[in-house]
């Protein structure tokens, strides 16, 4: 958590070929250069090992800002509306057309990338930009949350966990306006978009995705749990010789409404997805996936803190049945139900030491949205407490669906603030009235960023406009 995504590639595009701007000749010049940054930050981070992707990040943040402005000066223009103050004339001369690699839509063919798709409007371009913003923050979340979940180095004290969690939060719910700024603009369009990628229901379910996150963000801020499963497991802890594991009292029964309020935003998000359709307009499994489990996860959490509500009454024997619970809704069978050898148990096992070599390693951790950490968390307490109930209290355990009959709503603590869109600065449109100073011209035509394409001259001796038949496969030549 949260989910790992993976930022779209776009093609070379020169605004000169498609618009003109009489008010302000330099205009598609300018967009045409930072769009052409935007292009190539997209196409570095590509071919970064993933360990050395979180660091660019913010780079990729700062190149989508600063050309955002410049394309929504032009889509303004279109319509000859005011930016900052100034009538921007912009006249369409031929339709446009530009290529994005769409990183949601299911795989036509399993293992084979998925293809371009092309965009021959602003509008689509606006939203492939916007979406690409949203991803980045969400992702800037995952690389602020990742020292929490590393267990080879020292563990992260009080003000650096608080620290780590209010940036995530605070990436998560920019993420959340952007998407919720894109499923509202989406309202409005009459033509189908060309992935399901930037469809309304996916931006949707984006928007309440995020929301999802950052509202678990506010539970994990004030839950000691994870915090003491993560520090039993550091090698490089030391604390435990000389003291135990401080576990402070917490808002069981408001943590416990903050994350059903989770699980309901995750549910939605998941309705959304799952109804966007087939074939090209479908989304990953991945995605569905990680939606379905996250749901679980929600309640799994909101199942423990009921637990622990009822273990500080004194009611131990409710607490393991809310822990049964948490069990059932993450689909684990308890220890009591099954003795002996268990195919499942070794099967959880191995997925628990291959989730941590990818934490250990950053690569595509967290794609089970936290089941495995509230696992642990709950088999902990389970130990605990069983122990307790066997030896002095002996409780009886009530049944998980007597238990789950009574959950309450979910209790939201955040809301999705407004997107404000940029504007240019009045001193960069002035600037802009001069004539350009060189040509908007690209040599690489159509080609898409991440293209590994070699233009191969027409070899030696071949017949005119025949060269293509003599391309290799490879770009080595043999002798």
């Amino acid at each position: 958590m949260p989910f790992p995504f993976i930022l779209p590639t776009t093609s070379s595009f020169s605004f000169s070929s498609s618009f003109t701007c009489e008010s302000h000749p330099s205009l598609t010049l300018n967009a045409s250069t930072h769009r052409g940054v935007v292009k190539d930050s997209l196409k570095k981070h590509k071919r970064l090992p993933p360990a050395s992707q979180p660091p660019n990040l913010p780079s990729i943040l700062s190149n989508v800002n600063t050309y955002l402005p410049y394309l929504l000066a032009i889509d303004a223009g279109l319509s000859n509306k005011t930016v900052s103050g100034e009538e921007v004339s912009v006249v369409l001369t031929s339709t446009p057309t530009i290529e994005w690699r769409p990183t949601l839509s299911d795989h036509a063919v399993p293992g084979k990338e998925i293809a371009r798709v092309k965009v021959q409007s602003l509008e689509y371009e606006l939203f492939f930009i916007l979406s690409t913003m949203g991803y980045t923050h969400t992702l800037l979340a995952r690389s602020s949350l990742h020292p929490l979940y590393v267990t080879s180095g020292a563990p992260l004290g009080t003000q650096e966990r608080t620290t780590a969690i209010t940036t995530a939060t605070k990436h998560l719910l920019d993420a959340a306006s952007v998407h919720d700024y894109l499923a509202r603009r989406a309202e409005g369009l009459t033509t189908a978009a060309p992935c399901a990628d930037i469809t309304q229901s996916t931006a949707r379910a984006m928007s309440l995705l995020a929301l999802a996150e950052a509202t678990l963000l506010a539970v994990l801020k004030d839950d000691p749990y994870p915090a003491v499963v993560s520090q039993d497991r550091n090698d490089n802890d030391r604390e435990w010789m000389y003291k135990a594991p401080e576990i402070p009292k917490v808002r069981a029964h408001l943590f416990a409404r903050l994350c059903l309020a989770a699980a309901d935003h995750a549910a939605q998000a998941s309705s959304l997805c799952q109804s966007t359709g087939i074939g090209a307009s479908k989304l990953n499994e991945g995605l569905l996936r990680y939606l379905e489990d996250f749901r679980k996860t929600s309640r799994a959490k909101a199942c423990r803190f009921f637990g622990i509500d009822a273990e500080l009454s004194g009611q131990t024997g409710n607490a393991l049945g809310w822990l049964r619970c948490g069990l059932q809704e993450l689909g684990i069978e308890s220890k009591e139900t099954k003795k002996g050898l268990s195919l499942g148990r070794m099967k959880k096992d191995w997925s628990e030491r291959r989730e941590d070599k990818k934490v250990e390693r950053g690569t595509n951790w967290g794609a089970d949205a936290g089941k495995l950490e509230e696992t642990r968390v709950i088999e902990m307490l389970d130990a605990k407490w069983t122990k307790i109930n066997d030896t002095m209290l002996t409780q009886a355990i009530p049944s998980p669906g007597t238990l789950l009959a009574t959950l309450p709503s979910g209790r939201d603590i955040h809301t999705i603030k407004p997107y404000q869109l940029p504007e240019l600065g009045r001193e960069i449109l002035e600037a802009m009235r001069a004539p350009p100073d060189r040509s908007d011209d690209f040599e690489d035509g159509q080609l898409s960023s991440d293209d590994e394409r070699t233009i191969v001259a027409t070899p030696v001796g071949a017949f005119p406009g025949t060269q293509d038949e003599y391309r290799s496969a490879s770009a080595r030549s043999y002798y």
